[in-house]
């Protein structure tokens, strides 16, 4: 009986399931760019509606990715999003993992009797 070596887990365990989403991973990679963005600015960046940025924002501010400032210019409100320190670091560890993924898988090496 051979004994298997120990692995360390695959990659895929550690992708961030807030940010794993398509358009979640378009909007941190937008503001991963930026110190701020105006809302309309991210909305057409991604191409989505007004409806699906709002939602897809809000999950991301829930958990502590961005940071959604309101004000107004002149008399128009506007709204201004940011990414949070704590959403930079995930953003970061999300594409680390990508790349281990991206990197492939290797045989491990067997010993030939």
């Amino acid at each position: 009986m051979t004994e298997r070596a120990e692995q360390a887990p695959h990659a895929r365990f550690r992708l961030d399931d807030v940010i794993h989403s398509p358009i979640r991973f378009s909007i941190v990679a937008a503001l991963a760019k930026v110190d701020s963005a105006e809302f309309s600015a991210v909305r057409d960046t991604v191409q989505v509606s007004d409806s699906v940025l709002s939602k897809q924002v809000t999950l991301l501010e829930q958990a502590g990715y961005v940071d959604v400032k309101k004000g107004y210019v002149g008399k128009r409100p506007r709204t201004w999003l940011a990414l949070s320190p704590t959403g930079e670091q995930a953003f970061q560890a999300h594409l680390a993992a990508l790349r281990a993924i991206a990197e492939g898988w290797q045989a491990p090496t067997q010993r030939t009797p």
